[in-house]
Parts: structure tokens; sequence; C-alpha cells
């Protein structure tokens, strides 16, 4: 059962650099983008998330980190002011 999902998500991607970290892991983009889209913000400090909170009412971007659970790989997942889009990339790609 997936959690509510707060915000639209827009168009989801992933950049080349996310997928292939993933491989050969148990995880996929959408676990990731699914905890994003229920609130769980993963491991931002906490004016990162304070933020992300007030954005769900005023329209800011959405930034979430994670960790995969092999090799600890941090992946960032962002959903645009506008909600037209959300992506799940590697922080050297931002």
């Amino acid at each position: 059962m997936m959690a509510e999902q707060l915000f639209n998500l827009g168009q989801i991607v992933a950049t080349p650099g996310a997928l292939e970290t993933l491989e050969g892991t148990s995880e996929t983009p959408l676990d990731f983008i699914r905890r994003h889209a229920a609130g769980d913000w993963g491991d931002v400090c906490k004016e990162d998330a304070e933020a992300n909170n007030e954005a769900l009412w005023n329209g800011e971007r959405i930034f979430s980190v994670y960790h995969t659970k092999i090799g600890r790989q941090k992946l960032y997942c962002i959903t645009e002011a506008d909600r037209n889009s959300t992506c799940l990339l590697l922080p050297d790609e931002y």
C-alpha cells in the first residue's frame, strides 16, 4: 500500500547516473519517488525539511535526499516549483 501522495509529481524522470547507481540493488527509482511524494524527505537537514513542508503550501521546489541500501550512495529527488516534473539524480548531476 502506498502512502498518500501529498503533491503533484508531474513528469517523472531519472538520470542515467541514478539508474546506473540502482543497478544491482533491490531498489527501484519508484521506491524513492514514492517516499518523496509521501513527504518522507530522507536525509535532508532540518532547514530543508521545513522548507519542503512549507513548499507543499507555497508552491516552491521540493528537495529530498536518500541513500541506497547497498553502497549507501546518495540520490537527490527534486520536484520543480511548477510541479511539471520530478527528477531522481545523483548529486554531481545537479
